[in-house]
């Protein structure tokens, strides 16, 4: 076949290898353990807007198989060994999420999540402020960060308050802003009337020349954060950006297995509204939530995309080695 070649140069599988090293130094130095968790796993997610790849496992012998998922990310496992004692731990590894692809997405992704045990999220920023200049170094000229909250922003961008704000009112925004898709894609769903808005006209102005956190989510929309104890309305995440790019979602961890399993509930409840499938509840997660998750923080980054932004590449392609396209 012709497209036997890496899509990628040497010179992005060096300055992969490079990237990977400083970010083990990074956590080295702040004695942070390095982990690894399965890629494949029993129980699937709940987020109704993760499709997840499915295989087969089959016991030697047996005619009988048991599905098993590939992971759209580390945290629930990263979560068990928190609970057993772990400390704070990070890891690299590959994640996987169907039906995700384009010149910002491949199916198969390289994700840095790690956790920080006794970290408030300003802590964790704090954190992922000093590790993303450390990798942009000599490489990226940034301006000195800058955090926002969801709220301010959404209503300088957008010109409504969203977390009040009518189906009418969004509807009307989306109108001046020239979105004609937005009534039909999001009905009476406030959260995908959030993020259609926010990611046209909020997203595009986030990470330019310096890199963008932006906080206090809307409780509404699927995480697993925790509620702000002076303000139940939004919730303790943050997003991260670089040149109008998504880089990582991060949050103050929920510890409670009670409000855990009923945002479970609640995403079986619109996937079952949706027709999409119902994976099992991840029951190991919610016991070793049972058992006491300790007070942490934690983040997961996209590495690929961070790669891209150093490189200044185009696509995604240009900085891995075999795009699924090409596998």
């Amino acid at each position: 076949m012709a497209d036997w070649r890496p899509s990628c140069s040497l010179t992005a599988l060096k300055k992969r290898a490079a990237l990977l090293a400083t970010i083990r130094q990074f956590f080295s130095a702040r004695n942070v353990l390095e982990v690894e968790t399965p890629l494949l796993c029993r129980a699937g997610v709940t987020d109704p807007n993760l499709n997840p790849f499915t295989t087969v496992l089959r016991q030697p012998g047996s005619s009988e198989g048991e599905q098993l998922y590939l992971q759209t990310s580390p945290e629930f496992a990263m979560k068990r060994l928190l609970a057993a004692g772990s400390g704070s731990i990070y890891q690299i590894c590959k994640a996987f999420r169907n039906e995700e692809s384009g010149r910002h997405h491949n199916p198969e992704f390289t994700l840095l999540e790690w956790y920080r045990v006794g970290f408030d999220l300003a802590e964790l920023i704090d954190e992922i402020d000093a590790l993303l200049a450390e990798i942009c170094r000599d490489h990226l000229i940034l301006a000195a960060s800058e955090r926002f909250s969801y709220r301010e922003l959404f209503r300088e961008h957008v010109g409504v308050d969203p977390l009040s704000a009518s189906f009418e009112e969004l509807s009307e925004r989306s109108r001046v802003r020239d979105l004609p898709e937005a009534e039909a894609l999001c009905g009476r769903d406030r959260s995908l009337w959030l993020d259609l808005l926010f990611s046209h006209l909020v997203q595009p102005h986030l990470g330019r020349g310096r890199i963008t956190f932006v906080y206090d989510f809307p409780a509404f929309l699927p995480s697993l954060a925790r509620k702000k104890p002076d303000d139940p309305l939004v919730v303790e995440r943050v997003e991260i950006f670089l040149e109008g790019l998504e880089l990582g979602n991060g949050f103050h961890e929920l510890a409670d297995a009670v409000e855990q399993e009923e945002r479970f509930d609640r995403d079986l409840a619109i996937r079952e509204e949706n027709g999409l499938p119902l994976p099992a509840k991840d029951e190991r997660l919610l016991a070793a939530l049972r058992s006491g998750l300790p007070d942490c923080s934690g983040i997961a980054l996209g590495l690929d995309r961070l790669l891209m932004i150093r490189m200044r590449a185009e696509s995604i392609g240009d900085v891995l080695a075999f795009p699924t396209a090409q596998a």
